[in-house]
């Protein structure tokens, strides 16, 4: 067994989740007993199959569990967490076979007890009445059936327990770092794939099929999220998920030059955020290079920077002052390095953010982003602030060629005089580059996680 699977053989950490979140509970609002219910199951709309199923991120933080209709209570001051399980359904039995048994589960989580969901208010009952009625409830309250009882509890409070959840989830401990490794692993096979099927495929959903089967079959049954896959200048859409045009240019009938490819697998929830570009004829074209390179010199001289209480801002102004001294060399920009910064101009061709935190959501929690800054090359960055160690974040820099944003500044009197449309021409099919890792931020450095190929000679050499 590897490191990795080492870790995972033992049970999901719930306990100790549960204890971090109380802490910060107890520290602010008093001791109390923490309430989640998982995601319910729901029919497809005039079908007896059930919709496809994803588990609340706070129930599972807390319980390690993707079991549908079920609930967990922490008791803080008793350090006592017990899962509720939905009873056997005779009638069901027959179509889904035997639920799992409270033993069962016992032996599957990290848990103290395991109930039934028909002892859940007597359950909670007995808590209130143990504390003689004057401890609170912390739910959250859009996610609180309507049979759960609170009798016998001093106050029940909806607001603070999800915000709570989601900053204490920005740090990772060994078994989520372990989780999100292994999805990694995962995509990264996924990714070679995909880049060996670009070399016969004829149309961009031949690629998101070729990565979603070796994702699939190496244990990734969900992906962390759509994928991209947008060939030549559909890769200048941030988010283009249509991944459906052929991979020959209309007009000419030649084959587009590149295709970009943004794809993860989710494992047991967690999630692997990577994007790489690829050479559809095997060999980069000389402006799909020469681009290529500034942005992957953007992401190593970033990733280089991080370490526990880098301040997220500087690294991602850093990523902008290196796409600039990029496209000043090729000519595409005019003006110094500095009028040119200050004056926002890059935020044309790098509109978005370096990256986000990244764990069982694809854009995880905790990042407190700022998307009222009236300064555009902040306004989409998704974390702000000093990146504590344990975090993982994504680190995407990108350069883009999309008519929407860079034609406006080519048809204003003051900021048209920073970009040569000239040169800027002979880019336009390039459609866009972005490179994408996870990074596990560390005291003293960092840990890249994801080990698909980035380098031009590894990838042309997988993509002949």
């Amino acid at each position: 067994m590897t490191t990795v699977d080492n870790i995972l053989a033992a049970k999901y950490p719930a306990k100790a989740h549960a204890r971090r979140v109380a802490e910060t509970l107890k520290a602010q609002h008093g001791a109390g007993v923490i309430y989640l219910e998982s995601q319910k199951d729901r029919l497809i709309e005039d079908n007896d199959e059930t919709m496809p199923f994803r588990q609340r991120r706070p129930f599972f933080y807390l319980t390690g569990c993707l079991l549908p209709d079920s609930y967990v209570t922490y008791d803080i001051n008793a350090d006592e967490l017990t899962l509720f399980i939905p009873p056997i359904d005779p009638g069901s039995v027959i179509w889904s076979g035997l639920p799992l048994s409270p033993e069962a589960a016992a032996k599957l989580y990290d848990v103290d007890h395991v109930r039934y969901t028909t002892d859940l208010n007597s359950t909670l009952a007995a808590i209130a009445s143990a504390h003689g009625g004057k401890t609170i409830a912390f739910v959250i309250g859009e996610q609180v059936s309507e049979g759960t009882i609170f009798h016998g509890f001093a106050n029940t409070n909806t607001s603070v327990l999800k915000g709570v959840i989601e900053d204490s989830r920005v740090v990772k401990d060994a078994y989520e770092i372990a989780l999100l490794r292994k999805a990694n692993d995962i995509s990264a096979k996924a990714h070679i794939t995909a880049i060996q099927a670009s070399k016969t495929a004829t149309n961009e959903r031949e690629i998101e099929a070729a990565f979603i089967g070796t994702a699939i079959a190496n244990g990734c049954r969900e992906q962390s999220y759509h994928p991209v896959v947008a060939g030549g200048e559909n890769g200048a859409t941030l988010h283009y998920v249509k991944n459906d045009e052929d991979l020959v240019n209309p007009g000419t009938q030649q084959r587009k030059k590149n295709v970009l490819i943004d794809a993860g697998g989710e494992y047991q929830t967690y999630c692997a955020d990577i994007t790489r570009v690829i050479p559809l004829d095997g060999k980069f074209a000389p402006e799909t290079r020469q681009i290529y390179e500034i942005v992957l010199q953007m992401q190593k001289e970033c990733i280089a920077m991080l370490k526990e209480g880098v301040r997220w801002d500087d690294v991602h102004a850093l990523a902008h002052r290196i796409a600039i001294r990029g496209l000043l060399k090729l000519g595409i920009l005019r003006g110094s390095e500095d009028e040119l910064f200050e004056n926002r101009v890059s935020v044309a061709f790098f509109p978005h953010g370096l990256g986000h935190y990244l764990g069982m959501d694809t854009h995880d929690t905790g990042g407190r982003p700022n998307y009222e800054d009236q300064d555009t090359m902040f306004r989409y960055l998704r974390v702000r602030g000093h990146l504590p160690a344990g975090s993982v974040i994504t680190v995407e820099p990108g350069i883009y060629f999309c008519h929407f944003i860079i034609d406006p500044v080519l048809k204003s009197p003051e900021r048209a005089k920073y970009i040569d449309a000239d040169v800027l021409k002979r880019y336009w099919s390039v459609g866009g580059v972005r490179i994408e890792d996870n990074i596990h931020i560390t005291k003293d450095g960092y840990e890249n996680l994801t080990t698909a190929p980035k380098a031009i000679e590894e990838v042309e050499s997988l993509a002949l």
